[in-house]
Order: C-alpha cells, then sequence, then structure tokens
C-alpha cells in the first residue's frame, strides 16, 4: 500500500468514527432532552422505573439511533455477498457464542471485583441495576426488541459494509471494540466486545443481518428477562432475608421446592448451554479465518490506520472516559 493510499484509508476511517462520535452526541442529548421534559412535565414518572426506562430509552431507539445512522451512511459502503444459515448452522452458532458471552462476562465481574476491592468500594454493575429494577414488559420492550434491532442495524450493518473492502478481520476487531466502548461501563464492555465481534464474524461471512438480530434477542431474553423472573419466582430474595434463620429458611425452601426446581433446570440449561457452546468452539476454532478485502491493510500499520486518527479517537475517547467514570462513582 502506497503511502497516499495509507492517507485515504486512514481519512476513511476517521470520517467513520466521526459520524459515530457525532451519533453518540445525537444519542447523549435526546436522552438528556427526554430527562429534561420528564421533569418539567411529568415528575412523577420519574419514580416509575418502568415509565423511566421506557420514556429515556425509546426515543433514543426511535429517534436518535435513525439520526446517527443517517449520518453513517454518509460515508461510502459496499455491499456484501448474501448466504444463507441453516437452522443447525444457526443454534451451534448461537451455543458458541452464548460460551463466549458467558466466559467474558466472567471476566468483566473479576475485573471490577477487583477494581472494586482496589479503590474499597465495590464497582455498580449497570445492567444488573436496570434489569432488576424494571417489569419483565419493559425488559421485552426495551432490551429484546428494540436494543438488538438498533444495535445489530448501526454496529454490524452499517459498520461492515463500511470496513469490508479493507477486510473481515477488520471489520471483526471494530465491530467488537466500538459495540464494548458503546456500553459505557467495564461490566458490559468484556461481553460487549466479545459479542460484537462475534456477530461480526456471522455478519460478514453471511450479509444477513436477520441472523445477529435474532441472536441478539436471544441472548437478552435470558439474561434480562428469563432469568431474573425465574429468579423473582424460585423466591431468592426472600431466601436471602432468612439466611440468619436456619429454621425458617428450611421452611420456606421446603414449601417452595416446585419453584426452586424450576430454577435450578433453568441454571443447568444454561451451564449445559455454556458447556456445549465451549466443547463446539474448541472443535471449530480452525473455522475461524477472516479473508482480506479488496484494499490490503499493512501489518505494523492496521492499528493506526484504524484507530489512531481524529474520528476513531473522539469515538473511543469519549466511551473511555464514560467507562472511567463509571468505575469510580
Amino acid at each position: 500500500m502506497e503511502m497516499e493510499q495509507v492517507k485515504q484509508t486512514k481519512r476513511h476511517f476517521s470520517r467513520l468514527g466521526l459520524m459515530y462520535f457525532f451519533g453518540t452526541l445525537v444519542i447523549i442529548g435526546v436522552q438528556m432532552a427526554a430527562i429534561f421534559i420528564m421533569q418539567a412535565a411529568m415528575p412523577d414518572l420519574l419514580t416509575d422505573n418502568d415509565l423511566y426506562l421506557v420514556a429515556t430509552m425509546l426515543p433514543m431507539y426511535l429517534i436518535a439511533m435513525p439520526v446517527a445512522a443517517l449520518l453513517i451512511r454518509t460515508v461510502p459502503a459496499e455491499s456484501i455477498q448474501k448466504r444463507n444459515m441453516s437452522v443447525g448452522q444457526w443454534l451451534v452458532a448461537f451455543m458458541m457464542c452464548y460460551a463466549v458471552m458467558y466466559l467474558s462476562n466472567i471476566i468483566g465481574n473479576v475485573l471490577t471485583t477487583l477494581i472494586g476491592s482496589i479503590k474499597g468500594a465495590p464497582v455498580n454493575n449497570t445492567i444488573i441495576d436496570i434489569a432488576s429494577g424494571i417489569s419483565p414488559w419493559a425488559s421485552i420492550l426495551i432490551m429484546v426488541l428494540c436494543a438488538p434491532i438498533a444495535e445489530e442495524f448501526i454496529f454490524r450493518k452499517l459498520l461492515i459494509d463500511r470496513c469490508v473492502r479493507y477486510g473481515e478481520g477488520c471489520c471483526v476487531v471494530l465491530s467488537g471494540v466500538m459495540f464494548g466502548l458503546f456500553h459505557g461501563n467495564l461490566n458490559q464492555f468484556a461481553y460487549a466486545f466479545t459479542l460484537g465481534a462475534f456477530f461480526g464474524f456471522i455478519y460478514v461471512k453471511t450479509g444477513k443481518i436477520i441472523y445477529t438480530i435474532i441472536m441478539h434477542m436471544v441472548i437478552n431474553f435470558l439474561g434480562s428477562v428469563a432469568s431474573l423472573v425465574l429468579l423473582r419466582f424460585s423466591g431468592y430474595e426472600q431466601m436471602m432475608s432468612l439466611a440468619n434463620d436456619p429454621g425458617a429458611l428450611t421452611a420456606y425452601i421446603t414449601g417452595h421446592l416446585p419453584q426452586l426446581l424450576v430454577f435450578i433446570l433453568y441454571l443447568v440449561l444454561i451451564l449445559g448451554l455454556t458447556i456445549a457452546g465451549i466443547v463446539l468452539l474448541i472443535v471449530n476454532a480452525k473455522k475461524f479465518t477472516t479473508y482480506p478485502g479488496e484494499v490490503v491493510l499493512p501489518k505494523g500499520q492496521r492499528f493506526s490506520i484504524l484507530f489512531l486518527n481524529v474520528g476513531m479517537i473522539l469515538f473511543s475517547a469519549f466511551w473511555i472516559l464514560q467507562i472511567v467514570l463509571q468505575l469510580f462513582q
């Protein structure tokens, strides 16, 4: 690659990063406006977790993200060849994807626990705080329906269509890094990065965003709806409140065995899904290959071309700052 072509490629990624940065500002602005309107016109909504979440998140997904998409679409794109996945292939990919998410989530929790021990106070787990404080219908609307559709379109289709000419590996890395940073906290960054990279790999190989949207929906449903509903159904909070009274705890467990068995079966299912995914990852490791695009990024300059440009630096710096601030709240 000649020096002039390197500069042109760097400008391309800078422009792309800049559009994502501007999109970020739009998203933050719309959410702040929604909160301001609620405080001014309907302050009572601020005390209702469901209504607060819907009133602040729906404008982001229905107004801000479409505007961000329009900004991103100003950057030239190329189409990806469409390939079908069979139901069996999708299920295998889903199990591997779930295992990747589960293991990286453990890593994220370990990191935040270590940071919490260093600073002397636990790091807030933002997603758990949100999901545990809302009803299932709000989780389904926001986390299972809106988030997967909007996020897959923004961080898979729009992003990868504008990177594919520089190689599949470039697409996978950018999709993982930018998707992880967008979540704005370390707990989610760890698994959002690996999920984003995995989803990016699926999209770049199939050219069909529907596969990752459905996968994203199922993962969010298991994590933010099914697990919390079954946790509440099992009476976990009541058991914890009786932890210092063995007699009452034993009586409670005896009287709620069916609910506890349902929750245990769910945990067994999740564990089995994770183990199966790990085995499949090992068996299929050699199949995770990426191919160069029309323009081959020179070795030794790939990181600087992708990330050390004005647009990507602004996008990355903004979200890294959010992650750092969240760690020390």
